[in-house]
């Protein structure tokens, strides 16, 4: 896998509504900020990055990652930000993370990509949990950059869901075993436990 292939996402495009409309990626997790976890983690397995963001681009910009903004208005949720970053990729392929996951897997990137590739799949999306504790983890995932056109038409007609947008793609389902890697930090009570 040549890294340089491929470009890292960080999505923090968010309103932050369940966390009282802070920042997710700037509240401090073990007195640094939550998005410098992101990128400590993802910075070894891709190329390039990118982060994207609605506000307090300028706190972000000083992380030394060009920041997007969502070309859509109205914090249209982190299928936006997934494609502001198609619109900046110059790579074939890219990562996503979201920004208040701290946790998640040192090789997420290889074994999505392992598992594109040989499927010859449009995107790879990480999954925890077996049987009814099956679940998917739709902002964690490998994708085309070629993607971009069939993301627009998907966009421009209203649709938000990552379920119903994957369904119209060749997708490959990775099973991560690790459920608390993708935990995600929502709240504050969640992250006050996780500063404990």
């Amino acid at each position: 896998m040549d890294t340089n292939q491929i470009t890292g996402l960080i999505l923090a495009g968010g309103r932050g509504t369940r966390m009282g409309t802070v920042d997710k990626g700037l509240q401090t997790l073990h007195d640094t900020p939550l998005v410098s976890h992101v990128i400590d983690r993802l910075a070894p397995q891709v190329g390039p990055m990118l982060l994207n963001a609605n506000q307090n681009q300028d706190v972000y910009a000083q992380f030394g990652i060009h920041v997007i903004a969502d070309s859509l208005q109205g914090f249209a949720g982190p299928l936006a930000g997934v494609q502001a970053g198609l619109e900046h990729c110059k790579t074939e392929f890219m990562a996503t993370v979201p920004c208040d996951s701290p946790y998640f897997p040192d090789n997420l990137v290889s074994t999505l990509y392992q598992a594109l590739n040989e499927r010859e799949a449009d995107l790879a999306v990480a999954v925890t949990g077996e049987g009814e504790q099956r679940q998917q983890h739709p902002v964690f995932c490998l994708l085309r950059r070629s993607l971009l056109p069939h993301l627009n038409n998907y966009l421009r007609e209203g649709n938000r869901k990552f379920a119903l947008w994957y369904a119209s793609l060749l997708v490959v389902e990775v099973h991560f075993e690790d459920e608390r890697a993708f935990l995600n930090i929502n709240t504050l009570d969640e992250l006050r436990q996780q500063n404990q």
